[in-house]
């Protein structure tokens, strides 16, 4: 028996991830595995000074409808860090906690998110550490800044393997690996390729009409909303410009987006998204071109292809190299005109790319977790 403790940096809903795609086909593929999936924790002061409604944590629960080896918890910081200097602390107690309530005596730990490395230091399990975004180079405050520094900096010198979804990040991070530590791991981003092989109905919120669609977390992080805006404007009364995703953004620019007549539709459970793409005359990347979206490795670049539809990029990783004569690349200004070009040229309902499966990434992943029993 395998036992894999996951420190997440999203909580597992409808909208699958990386996490999601590797641990669900790990768990198919390995009887013997069984994982507590940990969600970011519950921050009820923070809930009541955004107006939202607080939500505390809550312990180990079967994920029975995944698999009956897969368990979510989510911790509770009951107080803010600066009030409460043993915050860290309580989560980590938290989560060692859950582990043995299910008899995880020896598990192996897998850490998405950096500030999340007291788990690995208090806990003494051998860990992996898997590298999705270059979040020290992210948007962010000076306290958040730095526990995200402190942490990747004992990650990278301590974990006993790490992992690189994208070549960028192996290139920016092999230089702070240890030189008596294992090498960091290339592993990519993938698609569950036979959902986009499967025929798809026309999913009934998309407006009539020809439709140019984002699919992905609207997120000031990636997403250049004055690229948005003036796109939607552009095409009023041609095309739809249609978000299919968590609306991350602040009140201001939601709202912008939807003054200039695009769709919003929110978040879609995994399994109806490929109808999304397929449906689409053109998909969009209308994302920010800066050092951290430089680092992605995108998986919606792997979604696209799969859905054999026209894309217009911005110069994004992933994008900018593919070799695929789908892809259009344009700057921020061109942008608009060059999404009107292949609505006006017509989807020409291509098959789709070969591109990875999950599957076969899963299989390296598990590959990297086996290195940590030795």
């Amino acid at each position: 028996m395998t036992d894999l403790v996951v420190m997440s940096l999203e909580a597992w809903d409808g909208v699958w991830r990386r996490n999601q795609h590797l641990i669900s086909r790990m768990l198919d593929a390995d009887p013997a595995l069984r994982v507590l999936f940990v969600e970011p924790p519950a921050d009820p002061v923070h809930d009541v000074r955004a107006r939202r409604r607080p939500h505390l944590g809550f312990g180990p629960r079967l994920l029975g409808d995944v698999s009956p080896r897969l368990w979510t918890m989510r911790p509770t910081k009951a107080l803010p860090r600066r009030v409460d200097r043993r915050a860290d602390e309580r989560i980590a107690n938290a989560v060692q906690q859950a582990a043995t309530r299910l008899d995880m005596t020896e598990p192996l730990l897998w850490i998405n998110d950096p500030a999340a490395a007291d788990v690995r230091r208090r806990s003494g399990w051998p860990a992996l550490y898997d590298m999705t975004d270059d979040w020290a180079v992210a948007a962010r405050s000076d306290r958040e800044r730095t526990r995200i520094l402190a942490g990747e900096q004992d990650l990278l010198e301590n974990a006993a393997a790490v992992v690189a979804c994208s070549p960028e990040l192996l290139r920016r991070k092999s230089a702070e690996r240890a030189a008596a530590k294992a090498p960091i791991v290339l592993i990519r981003n993938a698609v569950d390729t036979a959902a986009y092989a499967a025929d798809q109905e026309r999913p009934a919120d998309l407006p009539a009409g020809r439709i140019a669609l984002y699919a992905g977390t609207l997120h000031a992080d990636r997403l250049d909303t004055d690229v948005c805006v003036r796109t939607a404007e552009a095409l009023a009364g041609s095309a739809t410009v249609v978000f299919v995703g968590p609306d991350a953004l602040d009140a201001a620019d939601s709202r912008r987006l939807t003054d200039a007549r695009a769709v919003v539709l929110g978040a879609r459970p995994h399994e109806q998204i490929p109808a999304y793409l397929r449906h689409a005359d053109v998909l969009l990347v209308p994302h920010r071109v800066d050092e951290f979206t430089d680092s992605l490795d995108p998986i919606k670049l792997y979604e696209y292809q799969a859905a054999g539809r026209p894309v217009v990029s911005t110069a994004v990783a992933g994008f900018r190299e593919a070799d695929d004569p789908r892809i259009t690349i344009a700057d921020a200004v061109a942008f608009p005109e060059a999404v009107a070009a292949q609505l006006g040229a017509g989807a020409s309902g291509r098959p789709a790319a070969a591109v990875v499966d999950w599957a076969d990434r899963a299989a390296e992943m598990a590959a990297v977790v086996a290195t940590l029993r030795g």
